[in-house]
């Protein structure tokens, strides 16, 4: 291992342990080693920092080359303490200039034409683990991540709930599913070991050389999947495969305003299920959608009249 990789392995295992995610640096860092060893740096500089960055086409107003200098500096922070050769780029050369936007909330009719596109796919274990794979996300609401890390053992097919073991900030949780998840899934885990003979990882979701899934691939393979049945056609944004978290969200929010259900009392629960640090994270999602923003002040309105009329006082509050 080179000295950049070397010093770039105990950069990332140290931040771990300090308890940070950085699943998107650790792919970032592989990258600014390589281009560091690729032009023969012997220390990291400001200028090599910059022409790494914009080594990858992108529209300056996104978050690409922000994100990619984050990890530039962050690394160099590290190597500055090792060797005083190194200079640490400065705040402010690639300013994050990324504005939140809502995401795209899928519909039932949505989510059913990618499952049948992928069901149709040319090979069966793709067709397979893609169908399975949109399904499963969308009835439960887990992160991409938690779904491709799953492992076999993860499923308590008797119980039927899954095991999040050690997901975003270092939380674990049991996830129930319903009994038509688990036959799906049931049905997938036979489909995979039926035409993959040669399995290389103890993964549930496997590619068809029998590893485990890759993250980028499946984002290309769901993209290609939207764009070629035309979800999301119409909207600016494309539709991204996290979404389907998002839409199961707000899916049981808007379920929960009409059914006229105290959502404060509520709200922890699916903050739980969704592995969220609070509930507050989960109020997020009451604006990331105009029909739960309707619901909810529909169900406001209705109890500032229900106080106006018989001079109570108790009415919950449903926006915090």
């Amino acid at each position: 291992m080179t000295t950049f990789a070397q010093a770039a392995d105990d950069y990332l295992r140290l931040r771990r342990r300090l308890g940070h995610d950085l699943a998107d640096a650790a792919r970032q860092l592989q990258s600014f080693v390589a281009y560091l060893e690729r032009i023969g740096a012997e220390a990291i500089t400001v200028q090599a920092a910059v022409d790494w960055v914009q080594e990858v086409a992108a529209d300056p107003t996104s978050s690409v080359w922000p994100r990619r200098m984050t990890a530039a500096r962050g690394f160099a922070r590290h190597m500055a303490g090792i060797d005083p050769r190194t200079e640490v780029p400065p705040l402010g050369l690639f300013p994050s200039r990324q504005r939140w936007a809502p995401p795209f909330i899928y519909e039932a009719k949505d989510i059913a034409t990618l499952m049948a596109a992928a069901r149709a796919m040319r090979w069966r274990v793709p067709a397979a683990t893609y169908e399975t794979l949109i399904g499963l996300l969308a009835a439960t609401g887990l992160r991409v991540g938690e779904a491709l890390r799953l492992e076999r053992r993860d499923i308590d097919w008797g119980e039927g709930f899954l095991r999040i073991v050690e997901s975003k900030f270092g939380k674990s949780r049991i996830v129930p599913v319903h009994e038509d998840t688990l036959t799906a899934l049931r049905s997938y885990a036979e489909t995979r070991d039926r035409f993959l003979v040669a399995q290389a990882t103890t993964r549930f979701f496997m590619s068809v050389r029998g590893g485990p899934l890759n993250y980028p691939v499946v984002q290309q393979v769901f993209r290609k999947l939207c764009d070629s049945n035309g979800i999301g056609a119409e909207t600016p944004r494309r539709p991204r495969v996290h979404d389907l978290r998002h839409s199961f969200a707000v899916r049981c929010l808007a379920q929960w305003y009409r059914a006229g259900e105290d959502i404060d009392a509520l709200l922890p629960r699916l903050a739980t299920y969704l592995g969220h640090r609070d509930p507050r994270s989960t109020y997020w999602y009451l604006s990331a959608s105009p029909e739960l923003l309707g619901l909810a002040a529909r169900r406001l309105e209705a109890g500032e009249v229900t106080r106006s009329e018989h001079g109570g006082t108790n009415t919950p509050e449903l926006l915090h």
